[in-house]
């Protein structure tokens, strides 16, 4: 056993938790005490090392919240939203709660029951390690529970801040989302940091069920700084004609890796998946998917793009597995990246393993540099080199920001991109024309 695995398990027993998630604690620490610290000989570990987490273990846990002194901007969204420091519940940024949205801490009897009957059970086994991890340390979460045939109004807005403490902390983060049949929601998902070096381990886990003909648009947006480390999962079961449809960004870190696990439970199930990676510097990023197709008539879309800059590095491996009873599948998955540096660094690896025969399935993935031609173009209308890279590399994300559904979601993502790369906005507005 690791030396982060240790001190993870006595982080475990400094926490007060409810007795009611007492079982599922104890078997996750049962079952990562056991599990194989992963190395570069790891498969799914082979390009995204953990080495920082040995060297810098967070040895304690954040007790209050500071967000009084904060000055950071939300998504301008009317939405119920809920404000967490460093893992501690922030009442004074957040607003008041629809009987929909609940902390586990305040879960009455049948919203126990509830949490206990989904929680840890989407996606099961101590194969997937830190959401093991976060099993054993879960003590407080949120579930957003939709009843049967009916909306939420209001998008739900989770914002996970993440500050500096004196001692690095570690911090744990857990949403559950269950749909009934032919509900329907919309989860905002935003973790954001102050501007100063940041110190903290974040392991954060989302669990989701789409029931029957119940509709989800979930957005996941990473955007600390840089010397973050966050490892995080979205676990989702999708039932019959249920359609999910997802959006996930994420800025890189010193270690950053996010893993999508989608199951398609019920004949019909949509998922339309899209994300955007966009390290720089000496930063990187880990995206996995894994979508499982146990049954026919399932549809999957998934695009993910990245632009790597500088030193930066990037990782992408999605998977879709057709299970051989999934007959009638119609499964595309697409990995486009572009380097704008020579010692920028992507590894891609998109994977189908099909076990039907009647199916329609497509994969594929590119790694490019800008196009010198299209580069002479711009510079011989006038554009120079620099800005013309810019807008060539805004444009090769800007077809998936487009189609972002909630508007304050894009209004907020586009101007920080844009200053990301350097510019003026309006030169992207030009461009778009």
């Amino acid at each position: 056993m690791s030396d982060f695995q240790q001190q993870a398990l006595k982080l475990a027993a400094q926490q007060q938790s409810p007795t009611w998630l007492g079982d599922l604690r104890a078997q996750a620490a049962n079952d990562w005490f056991n599990v194989k610290w992963p190395t570069r000989k790891t498969e799914h570990w082979k390009y995204t090392s953990l080495a920082s987490l040995q060297k810098n273990i967070p040895n304690t846990w954040a007790t209050t919240s500071v967000s009084a002194d904060l000055a950071l901007e939300f998504i301008a969204v009317d939405a119920i939203r809920l404000v967490f420091v460093n893992g501690v519940f922030d009442q004074a940024s957040s607003t008041a709660l629809q009987a929909e949205v609940v902390r586990f801490s305040q879960a009455n009897d049948a919203q126990q029951k509830l949490i206990v009957l989904h929680l840890g059970k989407v996606v099961e086994g101590p194969q997937h390690l830190f959401a093991t991890l976060n099993n054993a340390w879960v003590d407080d979460g949120i579930l957003v529970h939709v009843a049967r045939n009916q909306t939420i109004t209001k998008p739900i807005y989770i914002v996970q801040v993440s500050t500096p403490e004196a001692q690095a902390v570690s911090v744990n983060q857990r949403v559950l989302v269950v749909l009934e049949d032919s509900a329907q929601a919309e989860v905002i998902e935003h973790y954001i940091s102050t501007s100063e070096a940041q110190n903290s381990f974040v392991n954060s886990l989302t669990e989701i069920v789409v029931g029957d003909n119940a509709q989800l648009q979930h957005y996941r947006l990473n955007l600390e700084e840089e010397n973050i480390q966050h490892i995080g999962a979205v676990h989702v079961n999708l039932l019959r004609n249920a359609r999910l449809r997802g959006f996930t960004l994420a800025m890189g870190s010193k270690l950053k890796r996010i893993d999508y696990q989608i199951n398609h439970r019920g004949q019909g199930a949509e998922l339309n998946l899209q994300g955007v990676y966009l390290p720089r510097n000496n930063q990187m990023v880990d995206y996995h998917s894994n979508v499982q197709h146990w049954v026919p008539h399932c549809t999957t879309s998934e695009v993910f793009r990245g632009i790597i800059a500088d030193s930066a590095q990037a990782v992408f491996n999605g998977r879709i597995y057709i299970h051989k009873d999934a007959q009638k599948t119609l499964a595309e998955l697409s990995n486009k990246n572009l380097l704008t540096s020579n010692k920028a660094e992507i590894n891609t690896k998109p994977e189908l393993e099909i076990y039907a025969d009647d199916v329609k399935c497509a994969h594929g993935a590119t790694v490019s540099q800008l196009n010198a031609t299209a580069l002479y173009y711009l510079q011989s209308r006038g554009v120079s080199r620099t800005e013309a890279e810019v807008m060539m590399s805004f444009g090769f994300i800007n077809e998936l920001l487009e189609q972002i559904p909630e508007v304050a979601v894009h209004d907020y993502l586009f101007p920080r991109l844009a200053a990301l790369f350097g510019r003026d906005q309006a030169l992207f507005t030009v461009a778009d024309e």
